[in-house]
Formats: C-alpha cells, sequence, structure tokens
C-alpha cells in the first residue's frame, strides 16, 4: 500500500479554531450599526434574554439581547420592525455561526414609527381604550389638580400662570422626564400613583389629572404612545386631560386621555373656568333675583288689594245668619214648654201606676209567704232528723260488734309479726358485729400500710418534699428556676423558700397526676 504524503500544515483541533474566528471577527468588527427587518421574534425567553434575526433582501444574520440591556431598550422588538441596531459581532463555538450582541437599538426613520405607531393605534381601538363610552366628564371646579411633567420646562410655568390668572387651585406636580428611556415608565408610574393617594389622606387626592409636555418631533413624543402610559391612563380612576405638544402634536394618549387639549395652555382653560366671570354672573343672578323677587312682591301686593274689593261687608255676610237664629230661637222656646207640659203629664200617669204597686204592699204578702214555707220546713226537717238519729243509732251497734272482732283477730296477727321482728332482730345483730369486726381488720391493714408507703415516715427520716407555689410535687431539678417560689414539708412543718442561682435548661413538665382522695401524693 503506498503512503500519502504528509502535509506541514499545523493540526487545529474544532476548539482551537472556532476560538481563533471568534478573536480575528471579534478584532476586526468591534462595534458595528446594522439596519434590518426583525425577523423570527418569539418575545423575551424564560431566562429574559431575547433571540431573533435581523435580515434584509439577501441576507440574514441571528441577533441577541441580553436581559439586563433588553429593559433599558428604547425600542422593543416587534416582528417585521426595521430598526438600526448597534452591538458587536461575536461568534457561538456550539454551532458555529456568527451574531450581533445588540447593545442599543431605533426605528428605521419616521415611515418604521409611523407604522408601529398605526399598529399599535389599530390594537387598542380594537381593544375599545378610545370609545367616547368610557371616558369620564371632567369635574366642573376641581379642588386639586394633579400635573404630570417635567418640574424644570416651561410647560408647568405657563400652566400654573393660567390656574391663577383664572381660577387658583391646589396644584399637585409629580415631576417625570418627558423624554428618553424612563420616561414612559415615569408617567405611568405617576398616573397609578396618583390614583393610589387615599381620598381624606395627609396628601390631598386629586379631583383631575394633567398630562402635559411641550412641543418636539414625534420621536421626542414618542413616549406618549407607549402601551404601559396608554393603559395606566386608560384604568385612571380620575379624569385626565391631555396636553402633549402644540395644537398640530398628536399622540395616542390623545384619543385615550378624557380630554385633549391642543397646549398645555389650553389644557389649563379646560380645568377650571375664569373666576371673574363667574362671579359677575353669580353677582347679576342676585341682582335678577332680588328684582324678580321685588316684582313678586308688588304683584302679590296689588292682587291682595284686588281681592279685598272684591270681597263682600262682614255685616251683609252675617245678616241673613242672625235672622235664621232669631226664628230658631222663637221656634226652640215653643218647642221646649210642649216638651215640658208632654213630659209632666207621662210622668203623673206614671205616679198612678206606681201607686196601684207600691213597694209596702208588695213586701207584705212577700213576708206572708216567706213565713209560711218557714213553718213547713221546720217541721220537715224534724221529721227527717228524727228518722236518720234512730237509723245512725242501728248502724252504731251493728260496727261496734264489727269493731270488738276487727280488733280481736288484729291482736293475733300483731303477736305473730312482733316474735318474726325479735327473730330478725337477734340475726341482724349478729350479722352487724361480724361485719364491723372484718371493717375494723381492713381498716387496721390499710393503716399499716399507709404507714409503709407514706411519705409522712419519710420525712420523719430526715427527707423534706418540695412543692411549687400551685401546690404541685416538685420532682426534677430543671423544673425550677433562679426566683421561683417553692414550700419545703418537713415531719414537723412547713416552711417557704425561693430559688437561688442558676438551674439547668427546663424541659415541657409532664401533664400533672391528680392527688389521690385526701390531696397526699406519694414521694415513690
Amino acid at each position: 500500500m503506498v503512503e500519502s504524503p504528509r502535509s506541514n500544515a499545523l493540526e487545529l483541533s474544532v476548539s482551537e479554531l472556532s476560538g481563533a474566528l471568534k478573536r480575528a471577527i471579534e478584532d476586526q468588527f468591534g462595534h458595528v450599526r446594522l439596519r434590518g427587518e426583525i425577523s423570527n421574534y418569539r418575545g423575551p425567553h424564560s431566562s429574559g434574554h431575547a433571540y431573533f434575526c435581523l435580515k434584509d433582501a439577501n441576507a440574514r444574520i441571528d441577533a441577541v439581547v441580553w436581559k439586563g440591556t433588553f429593559s433599558r431598550l428604547k425600542t422593543r422588538p416587534q416582528e417585521g420592525l426595521e430598526v438600526i441596531a448597534t452591538g458587536k459581532i461575536t461568534t457561538f463555538p456550539g454551532k458555529s455561526s456568527y451574531q450581533i450582541v445588540i447593545e442599543q437599538m431605533e426605528p428605521a426613520g419616521v415611515g418604521a414609527l409611523m407604522a408601529l405607531l398605526e399598529e399599535r393605534r389599530k390594537k387598542l381601538a380594537a381593544e375599545g381604550l378610545f370609545d367616547e363610552a368610557r371616558k369620564k366628564k371632567l369635574p366642573y371646579l376641581p379642588r386639586v389638580i394633579g400635573i404630570v411633567t417635567s418640574p424644570t420646562g416651561a410647560v408647568i410655568r405657563d400652566i400654573l400662570h393660567r390656574l391663577s390668572d383664572r381660577f387658583p387651585r391646589h396644584v399637585l406636580v409629580w415631576p417625570v422626564r418627558v423624554q428618553g428611556e424612563t420616561s414612559a415608565a415615569e408617567v405611568a408610574a405617576a398616573i397609578k400613583g396618583f390614583n393610589a393617594l387615599p381620598v381624606g389622606g395627609e396628601i390631598p387626592r386629586p379631583d383631575l389629572l394633567i398630562v402635559a409636555r411641550g412641543g418636539g418631533s414625534l420621536e421626542d413624543l414618542w413616549s406618549f404612545n407607549e402601551e404601559e402610559v396608554l393603559r395606566a391612563a386608560a384604568t385612571s380612576e380620575i379624569p385626565l386631560i391631555s396636553a402633549i405638544g402644540h395644537e398640530t402634536d398628536t399622540t395616542l394618549l390623545d384619543h385615550v386621555a378624557d380630554l385633549r387639549a391642543p397646549t398645555p395652555t389650553g389644557a389649563a382653560e379646560k380645568a377650571v373656568p375664569v373666576r371673574a366671570e363667574l362671579l359677575a354672573n353669580v353677582n347679576a343672578l342676585a341682582r335678577r333675583h332680588d328684582e324678580a323677587a321685588f316684582r313678586l312682591l308688588d304683584r302679590r301686593r296689588g292682587d291682595l288689594r284686588a281681592l279685598a274689593r272684591a270681597l263682600p261687608q262682614p255685616e251683609n255676610l252675617l245678616a241673613i245668619p242672625r235672622q235664621r237664629q232669631d226664628r230658631a230661637a222663637e221656634r226652640l222656646s215653643a218647642a221646649l214648654r210642649a216638651f215640658v207640659g208632654a213630659r209632666r203629664l207621662a210622668l203623673a200617669e206614671a205616679s198612678r201606676l206606681l201607686a196601684r204597686h207600691a213597694p209596702q204592699a208588695e213586701l207584705q204578702r212577700v213576708t206572708g209567704r216567706l213565713n209560711t214555707l218557714k213553718f213547713r220546713l221546720e217541721a220537715a226537717g224534724r221529721a227527717f232528723f228524727d228518722r236518720r238519729r234512730e237509723r245512725y243509732a242501728t248502724l252504731g251497734a251493728r260496727f261496734d260488734a264489727a269493731f270488738a272482732g276487727r280488733v280481736r283477730l288484729l291482736g293475733h296477727e300483731l303477736q305473730g309479726r312482733r316474735e318474726r321482728v325479735q327473730n330478725f332482730s337477734a340475726r341482724l345483730d349478729g350479722a352487724f358485729l361480724a361485719l364491723l369486726a372484718r371493717r375494723r381488720d381492713r381498716l387496721a391493714h390499710a393503716e399499716k400500710l399507709l404507714g409503709a408507703v407514706g411519705y409522712e415516715a419519710v420525712l420523719k427520716r430526715g427527707f423534706a418534699l418540695a412543692r411549687d407555689a400551685e401546690g404541685g410535687i416538685i420532682r426534677s431539678a430543671k423544673k425550677l428556676g433562679p426566683g421561683d417560689a417553692v414550700t419545703l414539708h418537713f415531719a414537723d412543718g412547713k416552711v417557704a423558700a425561693t430559688v437561688n442561682g442558676e438551674a439547668p435548661p427546663k424541659r415541657t413538665a409532664p401533664a400533672k397526676k391528680p392527688l389521690p382522695p385526701g390531696g397526699q401524693g406519694s414521694l415513690f
């Protein structure tokens, strides 16, 4: 077999070649600006990094935005958006490919921004954020006005000056950046912060919000087209006025806000009325009210005089009723005399009838009848008592004979029962004495056992029984600590004591066992 000639070229590993290519590419292309269309973008990865491609008509390159850079991007990646990306070219050895690590990104011209703005407008309009039905009515005269704007620009001075001229109100300014990378987040946070203020809190809650900025280009006003600002304005419970730019400048916030003002000064004019005009109107209304009241009073006074002239005289009104009263009085006297005569005749007739039925005659008749009934009742009572007395005498004799026989029978039965009771008494005495002897033996045995196991015998040998403040037996020194009160029981008495010094760590005490009957514990 013929050997192939060897080459003098240096052998490299795959890793060495990848490293050399990486150094060559990074040295040659440190930082570059690429213009291209974003493709294959699916949102941030779970790690927070974003991966996509930049392409033009003939080529494409992989792109990556690290997590820390992604949160600072002024323009976020969107599928199909043409951008200008600034970053460095590097290689990815795992795939033998190169990619751009993006550090900054901006739309490629106003056309791209307009396309993005139109797409966002359609999206939010489909969600109903621009509907007139959801917009709130502005308060006629707000007590507190919250302003979201830059604290150093001319906008805040114009608004405050216009409010002071028209109707001075309490103003709260939330300072924000109105341009730059963090502008949108600050404006959204300001709107949410004003809405989060409690009603009646230390800081008064605004009744009206004004989001204001001076004029500028589309790029300068882009913060007020960001979704986080628009959604914060849409969810605001406080009515909001958008005053962004001049009359020709338009942002999506103008469509979401409850009212659009052409300029920041115009926002102040729409927020409050003119105080001088209100005072003039009130004074004019007061004058009209007074004049109307005087005219009404004059008209009512004239009407009263006309009605007084139309009314008849009081004497004419009372003449006929007085005549009727006189005639009625005459008829009443004649009728009263006739009534008294008729009543007198009726009383005389009643007197004659009453004389025929006088009470004395009726009483005599009733008394005679009562006497007759009394005599008959006494005779019947005497006969009834005689019959009852004879019957009771017969029954008494029969009862005496029966009672004597019953007594004799009960005497015999009582004698038998007396003998049985005597027998039972003799047996009960014997049984009680035997039971008493057994109980005495058990008591003596218990006394001996108590003397053997009771703690009193132990105390007599020189020991002491320790109890805690609750009367429980202390079985371990670990249950005591410095300052605890104890009671020491000796054979001849007890003394109180206090623990001094350190004790070992306490353990959870076991549940106390109930004392036996009599309150006496055991040392065992």
